[in-house]
């Protein structure tokens, strides 16, 4: 198989979603921001994020042969012989990710690493994903971790605000989904993935989404509500919260892919956004 097959194992953008939330839970309680701890952190999560991406692959190769979306993945192809060939590597870049963090920080956060890879690969891939459509809700907790990952990396005991955030990350992952399913409903019904739209049909998800970001832009108000970050994230922040329910209400009063495409990279901005509002309020003189 080649290299190019390999990277594509390893989704870097979830790698990268993941280390971005990590960074964020480190900025929004560090005194001083070292590059090298940033550096360290994000290599560290990404390799955690890479193991349990890799082991998605190989376990869900099956039905991803069914969708069209996932149809092309390398192991779906069958590009390589023997599939289970990938689980020593992911299992050596899930230890290199957990020495990484154990080196460069503490206990705790290689703790955190390993619940977000544990959720996402078993509690997420193997328990939930073709069980319940609660599936990706649970699953959402592996970019919690990630959160209280960075802030663990500055202070294991600071945890009021890195939990909050991790509760809107939380929060998060179902507004963000479950747009993306009303898109892939065809392809998870033919696999057989009871994603919420596969089974209450569009218009139900996209009331559903609408319900569930307005508990994400709450938990968001947290962080300034209670003192823990100030005006300018509570403004930029609620800003961004009317933004996204502004696109969910759309959505809700017209479940088309158009809007449920809007919505999902939406999120993605927001989320984006999040994490800038919370770099603009520390450094805020």
């Amino acid at each position: 198989m080649p290299f190019k097959s390999y990277v594509v194992l390893l989704k870097l953008r979830i790698g990268a979603m993941i280390a971005l939330s990590a960074i964020m839970g480190y900025v929004a309680i560090a005194r001083e921001v070292r590059a090298l701890e940033i550096v360290a952190l994000a290599l560290a999560m990404a390799l955690g994020s890479a193991a349990a991406s890799m082991f998605n692959h190989f376990y869900d190769r099956d039905i991803d042969r069914l969708m069209k979306r996932t149809a092309g993945r390398p192991l779906a192809l069958g590009l390589l012989p023997r599939p289970g060939a990938v689980l020593p590597i992911a299992a050596a870049l899930l230890v290199g990710g957990l020495a990484l963090a154990l080196l460069a920080f503490n206990l705790v956060v290689a703790i955190h690493l390993f619940l977000g890879a544990f959720i996402y690969a078993v509690v997420y891939t193997v328990w939930l994903k073709r069980r319940t459509w609660i599936n990706i809700v649970i699953g959402g907790a592996a970019g919690s971790f990630a959160v209280l990952a960075g802030g663990a990396a500055v202070d294991p005991g600071h945890w009021a605000l890195p939990t909050m955030l991790a509760v809107t990350l939380f929060l998060w992952t179902p507004s963000h989904f479950w747009s993306l399913a009303i898109l892939l409903r065809e392809d998870y019904a033919r696999a057989g993935v009871p994603m919420l739209p596969v089974l209450i049909g569009d218009a139900r998800t996209a009331r559903a989404i609408l319900a569930n970001s307005v508990l994400l832009v709450g938990s968001a108000a947290l962080p300034w509500a209670t003192g823990h970050l100030g005006n300018a994230y509570g403004l930029i922040s609620a800003l961004l919260g009317a933004a996204l329910l502004a696109g969910n209400l759309k959505l809700a009063r017209t479940p088309s892919p158009v809007w449920a495409r809007r919505n999902f990279f939406g999120s993605m901005y927001w989320l984006v956004g999040l994490f800038l509002a919370v770099l603009v309020d520390v450094n805020w003189p």
